[in-house]
């Protein structure tokens, strides 16, 4: 059970979320997206949200300021988040108006804006599942995604609420958090795309 819930908090990193976020919205919008526009924000995106934290990671790793990918002392978590919020803004301001979507580009405001919260959570010394910050997002933005193109994706919503239990049973299971901080992660990644809806939907 152990290596299943080490494995599923791999899985469902909150590194992949702003990915996952915007695969899911080349595969839902039944808008027209050439294959400039979308490798345009693809690979932009995957090199700032994916390949520069985990050089960065390795980095933090050698000097002493990160301990495994998963953060779990909540010291180790205040530099990650900080770049995070910086690379965000990023693809916020450098990526997203070369091809501009404001499906994605909300998205991203609702990302920024979750990071910033977990970030002066841990200011104030509330600890808040990362996992659950992600995956909250990604729920809200795949309901967000289904009613404003007014299409049926019952099931990768369904899929991704297991996911969400899934993670949460997952790092209970290891300890990595309690309850209460489980539910703050998930309402943070939640209430934050859900802010943000009445500017595009």
């Amino acid at each position: 059970m152990r290596s299943l819930s080490v494995f599923l908090s791999y899985l469902f990193h909150p590194l992949l979320i702003p990915m996952a976020g915007t695969l899911s919205y080349f595969l839902v919008t039944p808008k027209y997206s050439p294959l400039e526009e979308q490798g345009g924000n693809l690979l932009p995106i995957f090199i700032l949200t994916i390949v520069i934290p985990v050089i960065t990671y390795l980095i933090l790793r050698n000097l002493g300021l990160a301990s495994s990918v998963f953060l779990t002392p909540s010291r180790e978590r205040f530099y990650p988040l900080l770049i995070s919020i910086g690379l965000l803004m990023m693809v916020l301001f450098k990526v997203i108006p070369n091809n501009y979507t404001a499906e994605l580009y909300y998205y991203f405001v609702g990302l920024i804006a979750a990071t910033a919260a977990c970030l002066l959570a841990l200011i104030l010394k509330v600890r808040c599942s990362l996992h659950m910050m992600g995956l909250g997002s990604l729920l809200m933005y795949l309901i967000a995604l289904s009613i404003h193109f007014e299409i049926n994706i019952t099931i990768a919503i369904s899929v991704c609420t297991l996911i969400c239990g899934l993670a949460a049973s997952a790092r209970i299971y290891l300890k990595a958090h309690n309850k209460a901080e489980i539910a703050i992660g998930f309402m943070i990644g939640f209430l934050s795309q859900l802010m943000t809806i009445k500017y595009w939907l």
